[in-house]
């Protein structure tokens, strides 16, 4: 909901879509080889770290199923992070393909390393790195740095949208374009939803409320990641109020900001929330409020489009939520939950021994992000298989993928004709433009077509006498006169 929000009506239904085909990628490369490489015996029959599980591929052997499933939760997660950021511009054949790899590989290896018994960094190991390893009680590492990291890459990689931050003549603008979402109820529906789930998330990964000591701790992680979201969002929201009053002279109550605060602060939580106090928990989500817009406006400052703000909200809050328990961990709560308070937050001991091995595990999940997905990245763009084509940018995607719009107007935008009749001009064979094939005017954009006109005709260039018929009479005479200038061209 909060992804459909945030995007433009003419690509809705793609953005759905593309959200629901993440989870389908999720599930079949977390069921195919997610799980195995995860939770999978090792090399050897016994504790010893291995980088990967060499057991369990397609569930063969799993008994736990429930356990599985709320792990599938938690991969699906990281890959719908990136759907938001790459929409309105990204093909339909890249969704399925990089939600199978980064569930079905790169996930799965910062799982086992910081969440299974035989990884590294694990706390659960028998040897523990730093003599603690890495405290990451549901995921702000896990799962939002893990599916920031790869959103941040590949939005670089894919690029901005047609006319965010250059105009038609490729020169850039001196402040970026807006393009506002269509429905702001969807957007708060959205985050509504995601509150509400982020409990099981959280409370959830106590994985046990049948004893006294799972039942608190289960509560303790429900009653923080309330006091976070809600910390979160206030601080977002005020501090832009503050922020536009001195320098515009207006305060402002930029609904974007509370939202994104609220998930800003769910996000920074969710590594400490079985471990940390109530208090800190309001500074956490205080401190990522701020974090979620300092990383936003640094993304518009080097020009990296993000439809929905999932890079400020889960890279950028993620980290300061790994690091944030390398300062707030209670010693009791530590040792309640992982079985020892030898190294615990700053604050408490003065020993920045787990503070240290935070930084790493931060330092692990970027680099092993970045290692797989960049080369994948490059190498769909290098093929043409992730960015879509400028028309079919410019028209929408619920047009050109799926025919019709998502309120079944299938009235494509006048621009696609302007496009159509210049991509006429530079090769008479081919259908589709190039990102630098043409250039349209200001007045163009806004238009629209009176009448209706099948998509088919549009695309299909033989048909061009039948688009000119469906036009005004104003297009009429401009759409002659281009034909007749293409006649008397030729040699």
């Amino acid at each position: 909901m909060l992804c459909a929000g945030c995007v433009r009506a003419k690509n809705v239904q793609n953005s759905m879509l593309k959200n629901l085909l993440d989870a389908c990628g999720a599930a079949l490369g977390f069921w195919s080889v997610g799980y195995a490489f995860a939770y999978g015996g090792g090399l050897r029959d016994d504790d010893s770290y291995s980088f990967i599980g060499k057991t369990n591929f397609f569930m063969n052997g799993v008994e736990d199923e429930g356990f599985w499933l709320f792990q599938f939760a938690f991969a699906a997660t990281s890959a719908t992070i990136v759907a938001g950021t790459l929409a309105e511009r990204c093909q339909m054949s890249a969704y399925l393909t990089y939600s199978y790899v980064l569930t079905g590989f790169v996930y799965p290896v910062i799982v086992r390393s910081m969440w299974s018994r035989h990884g590294f960094l694990s706390p659960l190991a028998e040897e523990k790195f730093g003599g603690v390893g890495a405290i990451d009680f549901a995921g702000s590492g896990v799962v939002h740095m893990t599916g920031g990291t790869t959103a941040f890459m590949a939005s670089y990689i894919l690029g901005a949208r047609r006319g965010r931050f250059e105009d038609h003549l490729g020169n850039t603008l001196k402040k970026p374009k807006a393009f506002p979402g269509h429905s702001d109820s969807l957007q708060f529906l959205g985050v509504f939803i995601l509150w509400f789930a982020w409990y099981g998330f959280n409370a959830g990964s106590a994985l046990t409320i049948s004893s006294d000591v799972g039942g608190k701790i289960a509560a303790r992680a429900a009653v923080n990641t309330t006091l976070s979201a809600a910390a979160g969002c206030v601080s977002a929201l005020f501090i832009n109020v503050i922020y536009t009053e001195r320098r515009n002279g207006e305060a402002v109550f930029n609904s974007m900001y509370a939202r994104n605060g609220c998930l800003g602060g769910l996000v920074a939580i969710t590594a400490g929330c079985g471990v940390v106090d109530h208090w800190a928990a309001v500074f956490i989500g205080s401190v990522a409020g701020l974090i979620y817009l300092l990383s936003s406006e640094f993304l518009l400052r080097i020009h990296v489009d993000d439809v929905v703000d999932a890079i400020p909200v889960h890279f950028s809050c993620g980290v300061w939520g790994l690091l944030s328990v390398g300062l707030f961990a209670v010693p009791d709560f530590m040792d309640q939950h992982y079985g020892s308070s030898d190294h615990v937050g700053l604050f408490y001991s003065g020993d920045a021994t787990l503070l240290g091995v935070q930084i790493v595990a931060g330092m692990f999940i970027i680099a092993w992000s970045l290692v797989i997905m960049c080369p994948f990245f490059l190498i769909l763009h290098y093929v043409g298989w992730l960015r879509a084509d400028s028309l079919e940018e410019m028209v929408g995607l619920d047009v050109s993928y799926h025919g019709r719009t998502s309120d079944g107007d299938e009235k494509p935008n006048i621009e696609y004709i302007e496009a159509m009749r210049l991509q006429k001009k530079k090769n008479k064979n081919t259908a589709r433009v190039a990102d630098n094939q043409f250039e349209l005017t200001d007045a163009v954009r806004d238009e629209r077509i009176n009448g209706t006109i099948s998509v088919q005709d549009i695309i299909n260039i033989s048909a061009q006498e039948e688009i000119i018929n469906d036009f005004d009479s104003v297009e009429r005479r401009d759409a002659l006169d281009q034909r007749e200038e293409m006649i008397n061209s030729k040699p």
